[in-house]
């Protein structure tokens, strides 16, 4: 997101709705933000209030005043953790499907981080700042499954090292659209901002290496039951590289899995397994979770 204070730029190029260009020019803007910036009358081209329909010529004059954003701190909420192990360093969460990791716009409580700070008070680590105490690494808002939470900094920076040498074991359970043909597979495509909506990620030319490696582990009516393996851990990785091959996660809004012949809320997708070496004592740790109800009856209705 661009720094508070006014920004005027020339329209790079004319045609386009001027929310577009905003997200263009003004790199992590989303639609919706931009939308909101021209409500509220912080837009102008060629010095009179902008439109959300306007569409300027090449070389217009644009002029945006972008506020400040508003301080946010997450707060302690008594709500249920599925806690799966848990000692003065660690502690590992069954995440249900649904609930939102740390707040950010949209979701600023009743995330796993509000969850956290009732749990551990001030007992977690700070170094990704006040919104993400104690995250490691994030799982997304409808994917239900295991995620590592740290309590101290020195163990935090271990953890991350770790999980950027890949020493770190990450299986998931998808369910996939059509019939994957391939027993095995090893997806190695480049991962980054979709150019074109800036909600999405996508295989795109100088994104930062992505690789994932998938079993076929039954195929079912329509769909294919997949267990998938994180060799690296980009934003929607299991996600995009499905889609990217033609087999989607059933239910996924943003990448193409949502079937009529195959209704599910949010994607179907588990972090099933964890595994990783006790940075302290050096114990291996290995910690497995089943799929949630919904993910099971999918898959059981699916058979059928």
């Amino acid at each position: 997101m661009e720094p508070a204070g006014l920004r005027t730029f020339p329209a790079p190029r004319g045609g386009v709705r001027i929310d577009v260009l905003l997200c263009e020019v003004l790199g992590g803007l989303s639609r919706t933000y931009a939308r909101r910036l021209l409500d509220e009358g912080r837009v102008t081209l060629r010095g009179k209030r902008a439109r959300p329909s306007d569409r300027p010529d090449a070389g217009d004059l644009v002029a945006v005043d972008l506020p400040a954003p508003a301080p946010l701190r997450a707060e302690a909420q008594e709500i249920p953790l599925s806690i799966v192990y848990e000692d003065d360093w660690l502690l590992v969460v069954d995440k249900p499907r649904g609930m939102v990791v740390h707040p950010a716009a949209g979701h600023a409580d009743g995330t796993l981080v509000n969850a956290l700070l009732a749990h551990c008070g001030d007992r977690l680590s700070d170094l990704n700042g006040v919104i993400r105490p104690g995250i490691v690494h994030r799982i997304d808002k409808d994917t239900s499954g295991l995620l590592l939470v740290v309590k101290d900094n020195r163990v935090h920076e271990q953890v991350a090292e770790r999980i950027r040498r890949h020493d770190f074991e990450r299986v998931y359970d998808a369910v996939v659209v059509g019939t994957v043909a391939e027993e095995r597979g090893r997806i190695d495509a480049p991962i980054g901002r979709d150019p074109r909506d800036r909600k999405r990620m996508s295989v795109v030319r100088g994104g930062k290496p992505a690789r994932t490696h998938f079993r076929t582990v039954e195929r079912l009516h329509g769909a294919t039951l997949v267990e998938a393996t994180l060799e690296t851990g980009r934003t929607h990785q299991i996600r995009v590289h499905m889609a990217h091959i033609g087999h989607p996660v059933v239910g996924d809004p943003l990448y193409g899995g949502l079937r009529k012949e195959i209704p599910f809320q949010g994607q179907a997708l588990h972090a099933r397994r964890l595994g990783f070496e006790h940075p302290v004592d050096g114990r291996a740790l290995l910690f497995e979770a089943p799929p949630p109800p919904e993910f099971t009856t999918l898959v059981e209705r699916l058979r059928r």
